[in-house]
This record gives C-alpha cells, structure tokens and sequence, in this order.
C-alpha cells in the first residue's frame, strides 16, 4: 500500500467513524426525546406531530431511533458481530426514507433537510462498512476498516 493510498485509508475510516457517531448521537436523543419528553415540551420544540399520532407509534418510533442510534455505532466499536453495524445503517436509512415521506406528506418540509442529511450520512456507513466499500489492500475487509 503507498503512502497516499495509506491517508486515504486512514480519511476514509475516520470519515465514517465521524459519521457513525454523528447518526448514533442524533438517533439516540431523538429516541430518548421521543420515549421521555413530554408531548406538551415536544411541540414546544417544533415537534408538533407526535401529538397527532398514536402513542404505541410514537414509542415504537423512539425505541426503533435508539436501536438504529445504539446498532450503527457499538457492535463496530465492540468489535462484537460488527456486520451487524451494516444492518443498523441500512435499518437508520429506510427509517430516514419513511421520515421523508411522512413529513413531506404533512407538509413539515423545514424537517426535510435533517432527514436528507441522516439519509445520506447512513448510506454513507452503509456503503463503507459494506462489502460494496473501498477495499483495502493486503488486508481483510472488516467493518472496522
């Protein structure tokens, strides 16, 4: 492996770290703001949705948000089954495909840009920690590469 080929490796795997931790701590609050918050101080923050939807789907939704936030980042950084990292970041973008949807149909298009940015930050892992990701030379391909 050359040089350059070497800090693009190491760019490469810091980048998707960034973004994995980044989808982890965003999951993670908005699940704990989902199953912990108030629905009164929810709408206080801009989230006047949860209020209009069933109960049993709002804390469906805030433990699928905890699991994605919890799935994309700790069996990687465990090493602990870390393929199951892929599955986590393919779980966080159909999440963020439905959130799209849901909140275009609602009209809440100042939401959409988050939405957008979490779906491509979980392709982004999902790409990298795939078998589909940049290969590495000389060595194995593991989720942690």
């Amino acid at each position: 492996m050359t040089e350059k080929t070497a800090t693009a490796s190491t760019a490469m795997k810091l980048a998707l770290w960034v973004a994995q931790i980044f989808i982890a701590l965003m999951f993670c609050y908005s699940g704990y703001l989902k199953l912990a918050t108030p629905l009164p101080a929810l709408a206080e923050m801009g989230m006047a949705w949860p209020s209009e939807v069933s109960p049993v789907f709002l804390t469906f939704i805030g433990l699928v948000d905890l699991a994605g936030g919890i799935g994309i980042l700790l069996p990687a950084l465990t090493r602990i089954m870390p393929r199951l990292t892929v599955w986590a970041a393919l779980g966080c973008s159909v999440l963020q495909i439905c959130a799209i949807i849901f909140h275009a149909l609602r009209e809440e298009f100042a939401l959409l840009p988050f939405n957008f940015i979490l779906l491509a930050l979980a392709l982004f892992v999902l790409w990298g920690r795939s078998s589909l990701g940049p290969k590495q030379s000389g060595t194995s391909h593991s989720a942690l590469n």
